[in-house]
């Protein structure tokens, strides 16, 4: 619960004029990629890493970042009082006791008391970092439900380092490179999920241009291999040398490195000299393999370790313990360590005794930084569960719970052409087999399926019953459209690691189905959502037995109840109608494009010549590797050739040069060359030294002409509508505070578009109005009475600006500062003046986008994407026609700096050489900050309108 404290002060600090990360945090949401748990889990991670300067817990705890206590609002013995007031730890522990849990009760209330009886006899720092696990380097805890994204946050924490670090290269809160480990139990299925990094998209929390940047720096590394260099002597790991290849400059950044733990854990004893007694020779050289990986890792610069499902409390995982503790003293430059879990519980109490005399245990990992709640991802990244538990027989629950997955589902096919599958957990294989198969079989029999087809059957197999041919396949195709797969039967798999989003349905039936403290996680297994934002469903059936260790568990790690987790209140949301109001004709504009083409050097390439200069002959770079002794120490190095001698006939290396060129050389062509070609062959082809691949290039380079490229800006017309018709459907919002107009006035305007009499004059009273003139004798101070008294009685219209904006209804911006221009500015204006206002910044609903572009440092022009403004403000022309446009952008203060490309390119290319094809001032570029102040922005939006709409 110490993560309650940090959440605290981080929400004060987020809100505070020292968090310089508002901007950032900003696009994120605005880009709406991440989901709320990965953008909460981010705020917590930048806040400890900038306001808390990645300090370890224990220090942040015992130099008090996260006190707040105020002691004097607290009935204390003076002595007590004392303490709390100048011992930072002590209040800081102190504070902890007194924190309540979400039912309100007091999470430990014999703790207070006896800080407030034996305040003077506790070692607070100790105690603390006894609390910590006696961990002195940095380790932080993100706890996360399945489902909730910890794969992706892993790699969003690895670009905002990498993003920091190459601002602040000497700043070592940032890391430079990373060590990705799965717990060793794991591998088959963890490994293959952490390759999902690879396609993480960075412009989810950085622009365009910067995700580029941070992508092309990323070197990824799956350490997999299993055998060490062959026919040497000297024991060389493969794993280590893929390291190693990398470890060469001062500058090393970007290294993100993926493995399983039994990579890196002692599963053996150090080889040491009695241990040469002890094991043979094989062993001691598969020790010292593990030894040479271990060292290698250990010297990576800024590293960060990444432990993912790191709530494996196993002997494996102290092993692992002590050689992370090993690369962070060692190491000087080690950064920290990051846990990722979706359980942050402990199988057994954890005890630390205070003062000598007083023990106090917790069943939380104390180093969680953030926790999201199970419920909370519920209706939102997860299915709402449908739990179903009974006590009658396994055989009666897989009845029916088979039955109702295939009355509910059976014919559920989700968005992305993946079918509803059910999951059916056995506990042993021969159950599977002999029992639970030929149920099933005849239940999808009855059901008019084919079990040869929708039942699978996957498990390792035993002697009698061999692993199913092709289940393995199969397994992993689950999450493919292709899979014609309903029902998956398992035995000992599947409970941890398995990412199968079209997973709809869970049955327990067994005793043992499951271990006992993972039937949370197994049920789990099928909420993870298909389709982003849609509201989908599951099933589970569970034994008796199932079902109360189920209950256990989320009472243990949620603080729910089995009732609470399968009756969730719906989330509130509106349902927001959007409306078409007016036709507004397409702005023709002219948009910059820049084009990058090929100019052809030479009529004909001079091939002979080429195939002479020696420079054809590239030898290989060689790899660095490390020589230890049989104590681990590394005794020297020694420069490799990677790779072997190619023993290919020469009629075939011309073949694979052929092949390798796409069909554009042949072997004629090759053939014209021949004696130059064998005289390469010859000297190459038998040696280890010669880049083989780099050789071949360059022979198949000389028979094409040099080129070069030429850069051409052109000015081209384009034409866009401020509304896609097509995209205009109705939206669910949870937070109304964006949406102008509200409801109410939605109905107000749309009623008075389709009665616009009501605003008029009736026509009889005209009539009236035009006898009266006629009749003699009337003074005209009668008639003007009867026109006000007729006047009078006619509505006002309520919304009046509504001939001046609003195409579409209603608006929804994307922040404060665009809702507050809208409503406090340009509608104020609109009332004297003869111009329309349109709201722009939706990009799903508005075409008129801008493509821009920065210079470079070297002049060239780069592409920096689309721009869509916020708002236009434009004119007519007497026929109806859109005559000049002001492009209106306004910024909150952190988003300028990130502006200031664009600033530049919109006022000095787009604007200019618009006005130049038009040969007027059509286009204007006006642009406001949120630290101009109100009353600034309507001065220069004025300003605006007098000098360019005069």
């Amino acid at each position: 619960m110490f993560y309650e404290l940090i959440r605290k002060k981080r929400n004060e600090w987020l809100q505070s004029a020292d968090c310089t990360i508002r901007p950032m945090l900003q696009y994120i949401e605005q880009r709406g990629k991440m989901r709320d748990a990965q953008v909460e889990a981010i705020k917590t991670y930048l806040y400890l890493k900038i306001a808390c300067k990645g300090k370890p817990l224990y220090k942040l705890f015992i130099e008090g970042y996260f006190n707040d206590t105020e002691t004097n609002t607290k009935e204390l013995t003076v002595e007590t009082r004392n303490v709390l007031e100048t011992n930072k730890a002590a209040l800081a522990l102190f504070q902890y006791s007194c924190l309540k849990d979400r039912n309100g009760r007091q999470l430990a209330p014999e703790l207070e008391q006896f800080i407030r009886h034996h305040a003077t006899e506790v070692d607070y720092e100790q105690t603390l970092l006894d609390i910590f696990y006696g961990v002195t380097y940095t380790d932080y805890l993100f706890s996360l439900p399945m489902g909730a994204g910890k794969t992706y946050l892993m790699a969003a924490f690895i670009y905002i380092d990498l993003y920091f670090a190459q601002n602040e290269p000497d700043n070592p809160v940032w890391s430079h490179n990373f060590l990705i480990l799965a717990p060793s139990a794991l591998k088959s299925s963890i490994i293959p999920s952490l390759k999902n990094i690879r396609e993480f998209d960075p412009s989810w929390i950085f622009s365009e241009v910067e995700a580029q940047k941070l992508k092309r720096l990323v070197k990824f590394e799956v350490l997999d291999e299993q055998k060490s260099g062959s026919k040497s002597n000297i024991v060389r790991n493969p794993n280590a040398q893929k390291i190693n290849t990398h470890l060469y400059g001062n500058n090393v950044m970007g290294i993100v490195a993926l493995t399983n733990a039994e990579k890196v854990i002692l599963d053996r004893m150090d080889n040491t000299a009695s241990d040469a007694k002890v094991f043979t020779p094989e062993e001691l050289k598969k020790c010292d393999i593990a030894n040479e990986l271990r060292s290698v890792i250990g010297k990576i610069p800024h590293l960060s370790v990444f432990i993912d499902e790191v709530h494996h409390a196993t002997d494996g995982d102290i092993k692992l313990r002590k050689i992370v503790t090993a690369w962070a003293t060692e190491n000087h430059s080690f950064c920290n360590v990051l846990g990722f879990s979706g359980t942050p519980y402990l199988d057994k109490a954890e005890r630390t005794t205070i003062g000598g005399t007083f023990t106090i245990k917790n069943t939380n990992i104390s180093n969680v930084v953030y926790y999201y709640p199970l419920m909370d991802g519920i209706d939102n990244f997860l299915k709402r569960p449908d739990v179903k538990h009974v006590d009658i027989s396994s055989e009666e629950i897989l009845q029916s719970g088979v039955r109702e997955f295939l009355n509910t589902y059976k014919d559920t096919v989700y968005a992305d052409g993946t079918c509803a599958k059910l999951a059916i957990y056995c506990g042993k294989i021969a159950t599977l087999e002999d029992n639970v198969y030929p149920l099933v079989a005849e239940i999808a029999t009855e059901y008019g399926l084919n079990p040869a087809e929708v039942i699978l059957r996957r498990h390792k197999g035993n002697t009698k019953y061999p692993e199913p041919e092709g289940s393995e396949a199969m397994f992993a195709a689950l999450s493919s459209p292709l899979s014609r797969v309903r029902i998956v039967l398992l035995a000992q798999i599947g409970k941890e690691g398995w990412d199968c989003k079209s997973l709809t349905g869970v049955i327990l039936p067994h005793e043992g189905a499951c271990p006992n403290n993972m039937v949370l996680q197994t049920t789990c297994r099928c909420l993870r959502q298909v389709i982003k934002g849609e509201r989908e469903t599951a099933l589970v059936w569970l034994n008796k037995s199932n079902a109360d260790k189920l209950n256990k568990e989320l009472k243990q790690q949620q603080n729910i109840t089995l009732s609470d987790f399968s009756s969730k209140p719906p989330v509130e949301t509106k349902h927001i109608e959007r409306f078409v109001r007016k036709e507004v004709p397409s702005i023709d504009f002219y948009q910059i494009r820049v084009q990058y083409r090929t100019i052809v050097k030479e009529s004909q390439p001079n091939t002979a010549a080429r195939l002479a200069d020696p420079d054809i002959l590239r030898k290989k770079d060689k790899a660095l590797v490390t020589i230890q002794n049989m104590e681990g120490q590394v005794t020297g190095y020694d420069e490799i050739l990677e790779g072997n001698a190619e023993q290919l006939s020469f009629r075939w290396w011309l073949h694979t040069i052929m092949r390798e060129s796409f069909g554009m050389l042949s072997i004629a062509k090759l053939m014209e060359h021949e004696p130059r070609l064998r005289a390469i062959y010859d000297e190459t082809h038998a040696s280890a030294e010669y880049d083989h691949c780099k050789i071949r290039s360059m022979i198949r380079k000389a028979f094409v002409p040099k080129r070069d490229f030429s850069i051409v800006e052109e000015v081209v017309p384009d034409e866009a509508s401020i509304l896609s018709l097509e995209h205009l459907k109705a939206i669910d919002v949870a937070d109304l505070s964006l949406v102008y107009p509200k409801e109410e006035d939605v109905r107000e305007i749309l009623d008075w578009d389709a009665h616009p009499e009501k605003g008029e004059i009736a026509a009889k009273d005209l009539e009236m109005i035009e006898t009266m003139k006629k009749i003699p004798g009337i003074p005209q101070e009668a008639i003007d009475a009867a026109m006000i008294g007729i006047q009078s009685k006619v509505p006002n219209d309520p919304h009046p600006e509504r001939t001046q904006t609003y195409q579409y209804l209603p608006y929804r911006f994307d922040s404060s500062l665009e809702l507050e221009y809208f409503t406090k500015a340009l509608l104020v204006m609109m009332k004297d003046r003869n111009l329309e206002y349109y709201f722009n910044g939706d990009d799903t609903l508005t075409e008129f986008k801008i493509r821009t572009y920065r210079k470079t440092a070297s002049g060239h022009w780069q592409y920096d994407g689309l721009y869509v403004p916020d708002f236009l403000m434009v004119n007519r022309t007497a026929e109806g026609g859109i005559d000049r446009i002001c492009i209106i952008e306004t910024k909150g203060e952190g988003y300028a700096p990130k502006f200031k490309d664009r600033l530049k390119f919109m006022q000095d290319t787009f604007v200019p050489k618009n006005n130049e094809q038009y040969g007027r001032n059509r286009f204007r570029f006006l642009y406001l900050k949120d630290t101009d102040g109100h009353e600034e922005r309507v001065k220069k939006t004025i300003e605006m309108i007098n000098e360019f709409f005069k």
